[in-house]
């Protein structure tokens, strides 16, 4: 026999996943007028790339400005998923949930040819509206980043985003 409640957080989850899954196509492609249709319009967005204070963003169309900017040096980039933990504190038919997201950029300047890599973490809240799943709030942390040799910071912990330690 099914279990209800972890058939709905395997459909549920699927859906979140195939968010995040949009949303590394999106970024790849280059097509920012789509980060309309995975965010909120008013989803609070911060970047903490660990060198001055943390940018503050609001919705889709901000975050496809940044982005785009940030990355027009490059003649090649990457947004690479390595890992996502996504958790429904409230049960998975309560239509909201929270989660991190372990990503990487690949990336070669445009003048130089030079390489880097990133590597950051999302604390992310997400909703269910209309059927989909949406990014509601998005806290973007770097973690380290390859220059000279590597720069490496310390783990971030986010207040208000608190996703649950894993229960196996």
């Amino acid at each position: 026999m099914i279990d209800d409640g972890l058939m709905a957080e395997s459909v549920h989850d699927t859906g979140i996943r195939r968010l995040q899954h949009a949303y590394a196509d999106v970024v790849n492609r280059r097509a920012w007028a789509e980060l309309d249709q995975l965010f909120l319009p008013d989803a609070p967005i911060v970047i903490d790339r660990r060198a001055g204070d943390p940018l503050v963003l609001t919705g889709g169309t901000d975050l496809g400005q940044f982005i785009g900017r940030s990355i027009e040096p490059f003649e090649f980039f990457e947004f690479v998923i390595l890992n996502a933990h996504i958790v429904f504190p409230e049960g998975a038919s309560a239509g909201s949930a929270v989660g991190r997201l372990f990503m990487s950029e690949l990336r070669q300047q445009r003048e130089g040819g030079h390489w880097s890599t990133i590597f950051g973490l999302y604390h992310d809240r997400y909703v269910l509206d209309g059927g989909r799943w949406w990014f509601a709030e998005r806290r973007y942390h770097s973690l380290a980043r390859s220059s000279r040799d590597l720069d490496v910071f310390p783990l971030p912990l986010h207040p208000g985003i608190e996703v649950p330690a894993v229960e196996v």
